[in-house]
């Protein structure tokens, strides 16, 4: 059976050589939340950090920076291992196109063990690689090499992790918490891939996964929490969630380009916490300055809030149901871009642009916000997903025709790649 591995000594048995441990001092940070969160945010965000790419020794002292934090808050090392780092090799499309092959990366991962029953499950995860110094995951239109600090993508979801963690060793809840800190997200959910494919557990004694990926622009309380369709208790028991000054779209993909689809593809109910897009997604001038740090707060009450009554529902009652796009894979653009904004919280039947960004093709080609995508070509576009589909079979130099819904008209832009 599957179980936890009991520390007879904290400071002894989870010193890691790897780590610059600096005390043993395991009780919970004090500071205000706030302060918290803004804190580790541009500790994260700061150039020094040279946008976290995964397989970057900048990346390599950031793990090191969440599991000292992991180690000082008192967190347990994952499973049976007396390290906090889930070490794996960087593969696959993405990871050939940026020179990062055969790389290692690593996810940082601690647990709180459950004070009833501790062989169950609720996984908290986060990406906290971000988009190094650019390149082919930028969406800035210079194409010269700077910094991406990756403060909303994901320093804010790393920090609000690294709060909840806090919470949670201070005040643990029936079942354990896993806390993941995964790495490889930007080249394609690896770190979290890997994850699940090397859990120990039985898929059915993870209750739940929660995904915090850009949780810090949170403007007029508009927040998006994807997957409620991949659980039978979301809906209720979200109606039961104190929301505070919260304005919740709850959308029922629990597909898209995060690590949530991992976690929903092995079968597991998932919630994404996302405070929408914004001009400054993939580029340089993502930067800490920009963080909404009390709707960071707001966020991460809902989301303990979220946990804690999972944590009293029992398994049994807990059903994966699958939603719209669960048959999918994430979608991830690999090729050409318009350079356009989806509106995430868009349920209607094709691909609507939430804004077109300044310079980008999409501008020139004629494109406004608003305007939805209903086909390219004789490709039927049914929502975000076969909009990523369909654009990635194209290539630079190719030539394509868009049908879009303007005003309830229908009109066709043509344009070259």
């Amino acid at each position: 059976m599957y179980h936890l591995k009991r520390a007879v000594n904290h400071c002894a048995a989870m010193f890691l050589a790897v780590l610059l441990l600096q005390s043993c001092d395991l009780s919970p940070e004090k500071k205000e939340p706030i302060t918290f969160l803004q804190e580790h945010v541009e500790w994260l965000a700061d150039d020094e950090r040279g946008g976290r790419l995964a397989g970057s020794f900048q990346e390599a002292s950031s793990a090191n920076y969440i599991a000292d934090y992991f180690q000082r808050t008192g967190l347990l090392p994952y499973v049976d291992s007396e390290t906090y780092l889930q070490q794996f090799v960087l593969n696959g499309p993405m990871v050939q196109a940026m020179g990062k092959e055969n790389h290692i990366s690593r996810n940082v991962v601690g647990i709180v063990e459950g004070t009833v029953n501790p062989d169950r499950f609720i996984v908290v995860g986060a990406h906290y690689d971000g988009q190094g110094m650019g390149g082919i995951i930028s969406m800035d239109l210079n194409n010269e090499p700077a910094i991406h600090n990756s403060a909303d993508d994901n320093a804010s979801g790393t920090a609000g992790l690294m709060w909840l963690a806090n919470r949670f060793a201070n005040n643990p809840a029936e079942s354990t918490i896993i806390f993941a800190a995964f790495s490889g997200e930007e080249m394609g959910l690896l770190g979290s891939e890997y994850f699940v494919e090397q859990m120990d557990m039985p898929v059915d004694s993870v209750l739940a996964m929660i995904n915090l990926d850009m949780i810090g622009r949170l403007d007029d309380g508009q927040l998006s929490i994807f997957g409620t369709g991949t659980g039978n208790i979301w809906d209720s028991l979200l109606d039961e969630v104190q929301t505070d000054s919260l304005v919740i779209s709850q959308v029922p993909d629990g597909m898209s380009s995060s690590d949530h689809a991992s976690f929903s593809r092995a079968g597991i109910p998932v919630l994404h916490y996302f405070t929408n897009s914004h001009d400054d997604y993939h580029r340089p001038s993502d930067t800490s300055d920009k963080i909404n740090y009390t709707g960071m707060k707001w966020v991460l009450d809902h989301a303990e809030q979220v946990i804690r009554m999972v944590d009293a529902i029992h398994p049994d009652d807990i059903i994966f149901t699958a939603s719209s796009a669960q048959s999918g894979s994430p979608a991830v653009l690999d090729g050409v871009t318009l350079g356009v904004v989806p509106d995430y919280n868009f349920n209607g039947t094709g691909f609507r642009i939430d804004h077109v960004r300044s310079g980008s093709l999409a501008e020139e080609s004629g494109f406004t916000d608003g305007d939805i995508i209903v086909r390219i070509n004789s490709e039927n576009i049914a929502n975000i997903f076969s909009y990523m589909e369909t654009l990635n079979t194209f290539s630079e130099g190719d030539s394509a025709e868009f049908s879009i819904l303007r005003d309830e008209e229908e009109i066709v832009l043509s344009i070259k790649f």
